[in-house]
């Protein structure tokens, strides 16, 4: 119980640092220049990525053993880097995923902000996701990302189907176990 608070107070703090940077950036007007700001928001950014094993999500050595909402398959998950950029890698049987780490801290915003359940709606890339799905926001073009969290082409879908049983894993949600129709809100 006392880990499970100290990763959800880490992700709190982080979740505050990564606005606030987000907020300097943003700082165009009056007569303030961003641009000095960027050595100190660039060492801040690269804080919050080096934190995100706070999450204690595993490599590529040891990963995260974790199951489908359904409870039906077993997959793994772990973090890596590609381009240069800190990834979530989901490994289901043969086929390997990647998302954008930054889902978890944003999905969580998302469904604080939603304050209830909502419906998972996991959909293949090529199939269109359901309204006001979990799905459907992790491809929206007014998300954080403004678009896709999956970053493989033609692997870009599922996201509703493998990051919540890790959000949940994480406590930083709750997760519904139902054989079709999961849902999920956050801790």
């Amino acid at each position: 119980m006392k880990n499970s608070m100290h990763c959800k107070f880490i992700l709190t703090c982080l979740l505050k640092i990564d606005s606030i940077v987000k907020r300097l950036l943003s700082l165009n007007s009056h007569g303030n220049n961003p641009t000095k700001f960027k050595p100190l928001l660039n060492r801040l950014r690269k804080f919050i990525k080096s934190n995100s094993m706070a999450y204690n999500i595993g490599n590529k050595e040891t990963p995260m053993l974790l199951k489908t909402p359904p409870l039906s398959s077993d997959y793994t998950m772990h973090v890596d880097e590609k381009d240069g950029m800190e990834i979530l890698v989901c490994t289901v049987g043969k086929t390997i995923l990647h998302y954008n780490l930054n889902c978890l801290q944003d999905l969580h915003a998302m469904l604080l902000k939603h304050g209830d359940w909502m419906e998972l709606g996991s959909a293949d890339e090529q199939k269109p996701a359901k309204e006001g799905t979990v799905e459907a926001w992790a491809r929206a073009s007014d998300n954080p990302v403004k678009g896709w969290y999956g970053l493989k082409k033609g692997f870009r879908g599922r996201f509703a189907m493998y990051i919540p049983p890790l959000m949940e894993k994480l406590r930083l949600a709750e997760v519904t176990h139902e054989a079709r129709g999961n849902k999920m809100r956050a801790l």
